[in-house]
């Protein structure tokens, strides 16, 4: 583990592996850096990997006056110490950010945005995420992970399941950053045309036939917004999808620099 400092004074955790090309994968909602640990060992003999705890989670610092932009310049200053410029992965809420850093200019080469889980025009998620937090405020952090996980469409008996995780219950209060980061471009998270249409970079859109409907119909959505973007759909692969069929993916797309 090595730390840079951000902007604001908060520690960033990260690992870095491999050799080659540097490419940063941001993670989603409840997850630290081990989550994309796998795919960053996948990756790692083609690229130089870097995985880090967004802020709030795991060995990384916090800001009690949380605002999205801080999470960019956290990705920012890992560029700045890494080298200056990266490929950048993002899964789920952590695609919704890497949108955001990207659309806000910050150096990125490639972009990946792997099922940000952005809602109908005709669907606001705005109480939805009051109800998470309200639980939050309240201190009961593993009903507030159940109702997200439902919420995000996991089946009840599951949802409880992975709430009941060492550590899930900890990650609770990042859920009220995860859903800053939806509304942050697009109030009510929807999809942010605004800010897609300031993405310049190669993007590639990924979607898995088997994920929510409203998931895979938000990256067709995406790819009509995004300047210079294409969409593959993964064939029986849900929200999350293992290393070993997703690395082949990325590295064809990687390939194309």
């Amino acid at each position: 583990m090595q730390t840079v400092t951000s902007a604001d004074g908060t520690t960033i955790a990260y690992e870095r592996q491999g050799s080659g090309p540097l490419l940063v994968l941001v993670a989603g909602a409840l997850c630290d850096r081990g989550a994309l640990r796998p795919l960053a060992d996948e990756l790692a003999k083609d690229y130089d990997v870097v995985t880090y705890d967004r802020r709030g989670r795991g060995d990384s610092g916090d800001n009690r006056s949380y605002l999205v932009q801080r999470e960019v310049d956290d990705i920012g200053a890992l560029l700045t110490a890494l080298g200056g410029t990266a490929a950048v992965y993002g899964h789920s809420s952590g695609a919704a950010l890497t949108a955001v850093a990207a659309g806000t200019g910050l150096p990125f080469t490639q972009v990946v945005l792997h099922e940000p889980p952005y809602g109908p025009d005709d669907v606001d998620t705005g109480d939805e995420g009051a109800q998470v937090i309200e639980l939050i405020a309240a201190d009961r952090r593993r009903e507030a992970v159940e109702l997200f996980l439902m919420l995000a469409g996991m089946p009840k008996e599951a949802a409880l399941e992975t709430a009941a995780a060492p550590g899930m219950a900890d990650l609770a209060p990042t859920l009220a950053y995860d859903f800053a980061v939806m509304d942050h471009a697009s109030p009510g998270g929807r999809v942010p045309v605004d800010l897609l249409g300031r993405i310049t970079q190669p993007t590639l859109v990924l979607a898995g036939t088997a994920s929510p409907p409203f998931m895979v119909d938000a990256a067709h959505r995406i790819v009509k917004e995004l300047p210079a973007a294409t969409l593959s759909e993964l064939t029986d692969q849900d929200h999350v999808v293992p290393p070993e069929i997703l690395a082949p993916v990325l590295r064809e797309f990687f390939s194309r620099r």
